[in-house]
């Protein structure tokens, strides 16, 4: 599914270059349920971002199920995105004006389904993630973990065969978060490969594999 090889990431720093990733090498298989943990600054936010292709690596070669990712353009990159990998961001990332029916749609939308279509699927996936009741209210009406639970039914709304996890938790308290990874074990149960990054311990060790990074390296590859 993924497959990295010597992957190295520099950002400038003012005169200075800082390094993200110092040649990193990764494997992860179909259908795993993988963590990335490390401190502020050890580099898997880079190394999500490189798998997600919001960014690129300096040197080194991304292959995803069988596909390298090299040179796409803009477009090429969004449609890749939009039809492979489903995105959880810590901060929900949703669109304050749109109803949680829309926020979910909203993928679909770029894949041309019709309207009256989109809606119908995206209140299956409301449904699955137990917030069909709150389809019509807007973000600013949901609490943190219903936000949490629309961000995650518009990741799935295009079955994605890989859905990746920024701090999914972070911002959600103890039981909440709990039910987020219950979230996750069912779609991963049902075949999806999951990567999260997290810096929390606890929620890495809910997963089935933690890869620790420090100074942009692995320095741990558990499998539990």
């Amino acid at each position: 599914m993924i497959e990295l090889k010597s992957i190295a990431k520099s950002y400038a720093m003012g005169e200075h270059q800082v390094r993200a990733l110092v040649g990193t090498d990764l494997f992860i298989g179909a259908g795993e349920f993988v963590a990335i943990q490390g401190s502020s600054g050890s580099g898997k936010s880079t190394l999500l971002n490189i798998l997600g292709i919001l960014d690129s690596p300096d040197s080194g070669t991304y292959t995803l199920d069988g596909n390298l990712i090299a040179n796409l353009s803009a477009r090429d990159a969004a449609r890749y995105r939009n039809r492979f990998i489903g995105f959880v961001f810590q901060s929900f990332n949703l669109i304050h004006h749109k109803s949680a029916l829309d926020n979910v749609a909203l993928p679909l939308y770029y894949q041309n389904v019709s309207r009256r279509k989109r809606h119908k699927i995206a209140m299956e996936y409301l449904e699955r993630v137990g917030l069909a009741d709150r389809a019509t209210h807007k973000p600013s009406e949901l609490s943190g973990g219903q936000s949490q639970r629309v961000a995650i039914a518009r990741a799935l709304i295009t079955q994605p065969a890989l859905l990746l996890a920024d701090e999914p938790t972070g911002a959600l308290d103890t039981q909440t978060g709990e039910q987020i990874m219950s979230l996750f074990r069912d779609v991963n149960a049902q075949g999806m490969t999951v990567v999260l990054v997290t810096h929390e311990r606890e929620i890495a060790e809910q997963t089935q594999r933690i890869i620790q990074l420090r100074d942009g390296d692995i320095i741990r590859d558990e499998r539990l």
